[in-house]
């Protein structure tokens, strides 16, 4: 296992200070706040380690209330809405100096057996043959507006192997695009057979690159090249089938609309013998700078 998937390990392996509370730090992060899939990946810790383990994550619900402040910790309290025969539902709130900066809920369930039907993994190439964020990223480094900008997502991806299969939003700026982008994605060595991790593990990973579809409809850079602003407002995900986030999975991204200065992205996550794992759906803040 890689030193920078063991820091992230650690990132999500929360205090317990109290029965239903927990207390999680920050890692340095690309932009000057708390990643916010770092934050929902830690609720969900938290609310997974208040249910019983034959009960497995399958949704999610969450709102960004507040920019997070990566110097103090989180604590997230878990509240125990429900616990049924088959479903179990957890409410976490996250607070920084006393005030909430996320809300999440989150639904359990037992396994059991039911009708079965998905949507067809769509053509993808191969991973091993995408570059690596160290092959990729140098290409663009003139483009940045802060030479800082390319160690940072470097070391913000050391823990994960991200690959897109087309050119990401900041390579094709200026030239607006089918607002559609996929990326495959694994951690960079191999997880605990803990099914929580690994649902976990894609959280944190599903809020690195969901909006960029938003940006290549229209021919934007993104806050690298500093031609838009934004931020997560809220961010949803569907848990359909067991996966590994240590083996490939699909990332398959599209924007349906931007307006109001919101923008919509939606993504189905596929493994790499087309089972489709999960579904997600985020809208973001995304608005051009001033003068």
């Amino acid at each position: 296992m890689s030193a920078p998937l063991d820091s992230l390990l650690d990132l999500l392996d929360l205090e317990r200070i109290e029965r239903d509370i927990f207390r999680g730090t920050s890692r340095s992060a690309v932009v000057p706040r708390v990643f916010g899939g770092q934050v929902a990946a830690q609720a969900l810790v938290a609310a997974g380690r208040t249910v019983p383990a034959d009960r497995t994550a399958h949704s999610l619900h969450s709102y960004f209330l507040r920019m997070g402040d990566p110097g103090a910790p989180i604590v997230y309290t878990v509240d125990r809405i429900r616990d049924g025969r088959s479903f179990t539902t957890r409410r976490v709130v996250a607070v920084q100096h006393g005030q909430p900066i996320f809300h999440l809920s989150a639904s359990f369930q037992t396994y059991e057996e039911g009708l079965e039907h998905q949507a067809a993994m769509p053509h993808a190439p191969d991973p091993e043959t995408l570059p690596t964020a160290a092959e990729m990223l140098p290409r663009y480094a003139d483009r940045f507006v802060d030479p800082s900008v390319m160690d940072r997502l470097l070391e913000a991806r050391a823990a994960v192997d991200l690959r897109y299969a087309d050119a990401p939003p900041f390579a094709t700026v200026g030239d607006p695009r089918e607002p559609r982008s996929q990326v495959w994605f694994r951690t960079n060595g191999k997880l605990a057979d803990d099914p929580l991790l690994h649902v976990c593990m894609a959280t944190y990973v599903s809020d690195m690159t969901l909006l960029d579809s938003v940006l290549l409809a229209h021919g934007r850079g993104g806050w690298t090249v500093g031609d838009v602003v934004g931020a997560s407002l809220d961010h949803a995900m569907w848990f359909h089938r067991p996966f590994r986030a240590d083996e490939w999975l699909l990332y398959d991204q599209e924007s349906p609309s931007a307006s109001g200065g919101r923008g919509l992205g939606q993504a189905r996550i596929y493994t790499q013998d087309g089972r489709l794992a999960i579904t997600v759906i985020q809208e973001g803040v995304i608005r051009t700078p001033r003068d």
